[in-house]
């Protein structure tokens, strides 16, 4: 297998674009981020973690704009003698310093280090889960606050391409990501959707950081935002239905990544997800391959007939 040139540590963020960033941080605010900065012309929002933003929407027609991965500053060096791309200060809330890349599609994708970390918004805490084989919870109520859910971080992309081995291939090559499972309709040997997560080493990584699918064009699928615990996700489902959000898949459990997932579209028609226990994975971890169909949720409803991924 090829080196590739660094190994991202994680996905940052994705940047949209919208024509009113009043209504965007409207939706956000129900979704469970809350605004880390505003400019005239952009809008950053976060989650509970430290992370400074995300979330970026600009000012403008309503667009997919790209993706953000967390690299260190001497991987940006390295990425910046590799491409040929210059590492440049990001001139926006929060700082740090980006090498501005894209990949086969065209689609922008920023690796960025050093942007500033902001404290931690601690969480609201749920008793423990009494199970069968396991009765943890004694003299202590399980409430759960109602409200949005709490988001904590940006967790996964799933992007559509015209070419899933040229795509997977510069991911894989470029920012390090590993093949976690494929998907196909008719053999193994024909994939048209790969999971790829980070090259964490030893540590755990989630299954997936990014789906790459090849549909015929160049599109997003979703973007999803970990959140706080399984409890928080029914009371987010509340919360977004109470406000007349448009719902779109769940709730349910997928097979491949595991998590428990909420589909949601933003007020610009994007798929946008609440999940919350996923499936960790370390590199030494081989890939799988798996049919479509036995390959979507364990539990849950259907998927939708216009299935966006």
């Amino acid at each position: 297998m090829q080196t590739p040139i660094i190994r991202v540590g994680d996905v940052a963020f994705p940047r949209f674009q919208a024509p009113d960033l009043d209504v965007m941080e409207t939706f956000l605010e129900t979704f469970g981020m809350t605004r880390a900065a505003r400019t005239d012309d952009a809008l950053f929002m976060r989650g509970t973690d430290a992370d400074h933003h995300v979330h970026v929407t600009h000012r403008g027609d309503p667009a997919f704009l790209g993706l953000a991965f967390a690299a260190t500053r001497d991987d940006l060096d390295i990425l910046a003698e590799a491409t040929g791309r210059p590492v440049e200060r990001l001139d926006e809330p929060g700082g740090g310093d980006v090498v501005r890349l894209h990949d086969p599609d065209g689609r922008a994708v920023d690796v960025v280090a050093g942007i500033e970390p902001v404290p931690p918004v601690a969480i609201r805490e749920h008793a423990p889960l009494n199970t069968g084989a396991r009765r943890s919870r004694v003299d202590a109520l399980q409430r759960v606050p109602t409200g949005a859910s709490q988001v904590k971080r940006f967790g996964h992309a799933a992007i559509k391409t015209t070419s899933l081995a040229t795509t997977a291939a510069w991911y894989a090559s470029t920012l390090g990501l590993l093949a976690s499972d494929d998907v196909f309709l008719a053999s193994p040997e024909e994939p048209f959707g790969r999971f790829m997560r980070c090259d964490r080493g030893d540590l755990p990584a989630d299954h997936h950081t990014l789906l790459v699918i090849e549909t015929g064009e160049v599109k997003l699928g979703h973007c999803a935002w970990e959140v706080a615990d399984f409890d928080d996700l029914m009371a987010g489902h509340d919360h977004l239905t109470a406000a007349a959000a448009q719902h779109y898949w769940g709730i349910g459990r997928h097979v491949l990544g595991g998590q428990v997932f909420d589909y949601w579209k933003d007020p610009i028609g994007f798929t946008v997800e609440h999940w919350t226990d996923s499936d960790l994975l370390t590199a030494s971890t081989p890939a799988g391959s798996h049919p479509i169909f036995d390959s979507l949720n364990q539990w849950g409803p259907a998927p939708p007939p216009d299935l966006d991924f």
